[in-house]
């Protein structure tokens, strides 16, 4: 079985698959494959120097993060190009690691609604939602982030209705209450006929 999970920035999708993860499910992160793509000595980094300027790329680090961000929400064209030249190099890396994964894989995609390719690699896709003020708090808690910047991402990403159309299941993380939430999870797998591997 593979689960497509998604949901807006600052939803909780990583809890939701830290939770699979410990059932024994392979859980294959596209940030953190977009990470190691843009961290220092990554393979999109030439690409990214290229079509954006050297001054994107830091030659210890890598990625300018903070600068790409800022720059991607300023020029909307920018964003599509930054994703049309990672998320070619992401799918390949993602595909890669299921293959090589036993049993049941978790892709956690933020944009899995919003494409066209992500929908056809799956065969469930489960949403995790929350209300969009709790996601605005939860994202303006991490280094580096703006209230303005959280609402200029939200504006981009699918709604809450569209994510929930497109799923086969979703839970509401808007709680901050774990129990409830694991409660939910357990009772979708289940469900799905899903039997912990430990």
């Amino acid at each position: 079985m593979r689960i497509g999970l998604t949901g807006g920035i600052g939803s909780g999708k990583s809890t939701v698959a830290r939770w699979w993860q410990s059932r024994g499910v392979t859980v294959v992160d596209t940030d953190a494959l977009a990470h190691e793509l843009c961290g220092r000595q990554g393979q999109a980094l030439p690409a990214i120097a290229e079509r954006f300027g050297a001054d994107f790329v830091h030659p210890e680090h890598g990625l300018e993060r903070a600068r790409m961000r800022a720059h991607v929400l300023a020029h909307p064209q920018a964003r599509q190009q930054l994703e049309a030249l990672l998320h070619p190099m992401i799918q390949t890396l993602a595909q890669a690691r299921a293959a090589a994964a036993p049993g049941w894989v978790l892709f956690d995609v933020p944009l899995l609604v919003e494409s066209k390719h992500w929908r056809t690699q799956v065969d469930r896709i489960l949403v995790v939602d929350c209300a969009p003020e709790t996601q605005i708090e939860r994202v303006i808690r991490r280094p580096g982030w703006t209230r303005e910047q959280a609402l200029a991402v939200l504006a981009l990403q699918a709604t809450r209705p569209q994510r929930r159309q497109a799923a086969d299941a979703w839970v509401d993380n808007s709680a901050d209450d774990l129990q409830s939430l694991h409660r939910a999870l357990e009772m979708l797998a289940l469900h799905w006929g899903f039997s912990a591997t430990l």
